[in-house]
């Protein structure tokens, strides 16, 4: 039987958001970029709210408080954006 390295529950360590991504480090070592396109929140908030952000659920998520943007690691990898209205 093989085993992977890759956690079951993928975790945040570090989250970098720029003009035009939303960038993840997660603890097995694996780098995310998505377009904030993807979170019209993220895009239309300014850099210091974008700052402004905690790990939840021990890097489950990403939580915006000014925003109120939350985002969990397993949908980031799935590649789920925002809900379209």
């Amino acid at each position: 039987m093989s085993t992977s390295s890759v956690e079951t529950h993928p975790r945040a360590q570090q989250v970098q958001v720029t003009e035009d991504e939303l960038i993840v480090l997660l603890a097995d070592g694996r780098r995310l970029a998505v377009p904030i396109a993807w979170f019209p929140r993220l895009l239309n908030a300014t850099e210091s709210q974008r700052r402004n952000f905690e790990l939840v659920g021990d890097g489950l998520g990403i939580h915006w408080p000014e925003i109120d943007e939350d985002l969990s690691i397993a949908g980031l990898l799935r590649g789920t954006g925002a809900p379209q209205k």
